[in-house]
C-alpha cells in the first residue's frame, strides 16, 4: 500500500539562495525559485496535504531544501547531519522549529548523512553512500529506524551521482522510476517494478508520489507520456531548483 501523507513541512527561500551549493556553478534566481517555491506548495495543497512552513533562514543558503536536515516516520522527526559545511547548524535550529508537530525527536549523532540519500518504501528504507552520506552517519540511522519498528538497508550510490534520489524515486508501494544509469548497477535487491527515464529527461528521475498524485518535473514529455497511463501527472516548473543540484522531493518533508 503507497503511504497516505497527511502533512508536509517547507520553508521559504532566502535571498541567499543564489550562493545554494551547485555541482554545475550556477546560480538561481530568487524571485524565480519562489515562484517555483510557491506552484510547488500548492501542489501539495492539491494533493490533500495540511502544509506548515518554516520561516526563512538567511544564515544558510541551501535551507529552502528541508528534506536533507531531517526525516519523518510516523509521527517521529528524526534530525540528521548535512555534510556540507555551509549546513552545519541547520539541523538544530530545524529540530527547535518542528518540536511541536512531531511526538518524538531523534538525532543522528555521527558521521552525516543527508535525506536526498534516504529513500522510503513504506517501512523500510534504503540509503544510499554518497558524497554526502558516509557508513557511520547511515548506520546511526539504522538504529533509530529499527528502534521504531523500521528496517533498512545500506546501498552505494553509483559513482557521479549526488544524491541517491537525484536518479530514482519511489511512485507507488513496489515501483520505482529511476534513470538507466541506476538500473544498470543494480542497486535494488528486491523484485521491483521499473520505469526508465527516457534519455534526456533524467531530471524527472527526482519525483514525488503524493497520496493520489505524481508530481513530475515539467518538460518531459515522454517521461509524462510513459507514466500518464497510470498515475495522474501534476507537472511543476523546477529549472531553478536544479541550478543547485535539488528536485521535487528536496524541498519539503511529508508524514
Amino acid at each position: 500500500m503507497t503511504i497516505k501523507f497527511q502533512n508536509a513541512l517547507v520553508r521559504k527561500a532566502n535571498k541567499n539562495i543564489v550562493r545554494a551549493l551547485s555541482s554545475r556553478n550556477l546560480h538561481p534566481s530568487f524571485d524565480k525559485i519562489n515562484n517555483e517555491h510557491s506552484q510547488y506548495v500548492k501542489a501539495l495543497i492539491d494533493s490533500g496535504l495540511n502544509v506548515s512552513t518554516l520561516e526563512s533562514l538567511d544564515d544558510f543558503p541551501d535551507s529552502i531544501f528541508v528534506e536533507d536536515p531531517g526525516l519523518t516516520y510516523k509521527n517521529n522527526y528524526i534530525s540528521l547531519r548535512p555534510a556540507d559545511k555551509t549546513r552545519y547548524g541547520e539541523s538544530a535550529i530545524m529540530a527547535k522549529e518542528v518540536k511541536k508537530l512531531f511526538d518524538d525527536i531523534y538525532t543522528v549523532q555521527n558521521g552525516y548523512i543527508e535525506g536526498g540519500d534516504i529513500l522510503r518504501i513504506n517501512d523500510h528504507f534504503i540509503v544510499g553512500l554518497s558524497s554526502r552520506t558516509n557508513k557511520e552517519g547511515a548506520e546511526n540511522l539504522l538504529g533509530i529506524l529499527n528502534s521504531l519498528g523500521a528496517s533498512i538497508e545500506i546501498a552505494k550510490t553509483p559513482k557521479d551521482i549526488l544524491h541517491f534520489k537525484s536518479e530514482c524515486s519511489l511512485i507507488d508501494e513496489d515501483t520505482i522510476l529511476l534513470t538507466t544509469k541506476m538500473l544498470e548497477n543494480n542497486i535494488f535487491k528486491k523484485n521491483y517494478r521499473f520505469f526508465e527515464i527516457p534519455k534526456g529527461e533524467e531530471i524527472a528521475a527526482n519525483s514525488l508520489r503524493i497520496n493520489n498524485n505524481l508530481l513530475i518535473p515539467s518538460g518531459c514529455p515522454k517521461t509524462y507520456d510513459m507514466l500518464s497511463k497510470n498515475y495522474n501527472i501534476i507537472s511543476l516548473n523546477v529549472n531553478e531548483v536544479y541550478k543547485v543540484d535539488a528536485g521535487l522531493s528536496c524541498m519539503s518533508l511529508r508524514w
